[in-house]
């Protein structure tokens, strides 16, 4: 089992993975996050980290030194820039994990400048949202290291699964997934704004019911809309990976984008 664990990013990825490793295996962690550059946004991480036993950092280098993996739990348009970053601190044996929502020719192009300092580079793919799980939410992994992080992660209690020896495939599965995930959240949310604008959300609902057994769309509508309300943003950065993915596939990226948009929009309206 690994002796020590670092986050970069504490936020709610980051807080609910290290609370719970820390319950189940007690596992030194160290962590750190922008945010606790700043007083205004610091005291919440600051009370959180306390009540959970981790040590926060200074920076990314402090959080990293020692440790024997490295996650990073950023957003997705950080993601890149922060595992670029990692290469100043990093050494060799470490592994960094990053999970976060990027395109797979992000990962590979990052995998491949770590690899070319001998340094170790592994991606995830978060198949689910993480609140219900937590630290059991199946995890997608890839590179050369992925089978020996996976064990050694596993073995605190993770849901990982090695897919590939190749970094890419987990953040395509990944992205594939958010393309129909989202866009359905999309399609639903516009879908239920017009039927409570017209009054025909009964007929409308029942009709998609009969159409798609088993589902209930009139309780899907209100738990997507609910959801993406709350983690639009994040979702809207995620959609504009995966539209960089169809774009490296010479494929049109439009629809991703509008999706994007979408969750953007409604994460704005309060």
């Amino acid at each position: 089992m690994p002796a020590k664990i670092a986050f970069i990013g504490y936020g709610e990825v980051g807080q609910l993975f290290s609370r719970q490793l820390r319950e189940g295996h007690r596992v030194a962690i160290r962590a750190y996050d922008l945010k606790l550059d700043k007083d205004e946004s610091a005291a919440p991480l600051i009370a959180t980290a306390q009540a959970s036993g981790v040590v926060l950092a200074k920076d990314a280098a402090d959080a990293a030194a020692g440790a024997d993996i490295i996650f990073s739990t950023v957003t997705a348009d950080a993601a890149e820039l922060v595992a670029r970053e990692s290469a100043a601190y990093l050494q060799p044996g470490q592994i960094f994990f990053d999970i976060n929502s990027a395109s797979p020719s992000t990962k590979t192009g990052v995998a491949q400048a770590l690899s070319e300092k001998g340094l170790d580079y592994v991606e995830g793919a978060v198949m689910a949202p993480v609140v219900e799980p937590g630290i059991e939410v199946e995890i997608l992994t890839g590179g050369p290291r992925a089978a020996e992080l996976t064990d050694r992660l596993n073995a605190l209690g993770m849901n990982l699964r090695a897919v590939a020896e190749k970094v890419g495939r987990a953040s395509a599965t990944k992205l594939c997934r958010s393309i129909m995930i989202k866009g359905i959240e999309a399609l639903i949310i516009d879908s239920a704004n017009a039927c409570a604008h017209w009054g025909v959300a009964e007929d409308v609902f029942a009709s998609l019911n009969a159409s798609f057994q088993g589902a209930d769309w009139a309780d899907l509508a209100k738990k997507m809309d609910a959801r993406v309300a709350k983690h639009g943003v994040r979702r809207a950065a995620e959609m504009r990976e995966a539209a960089a993915m169809l774009m490296d596939m010479g494929r049109d990226p439009s629809l991703a984008l509008a999706v994007a948009d979408r969750h953007a929009f409604r994460a704005q309206q309060k």
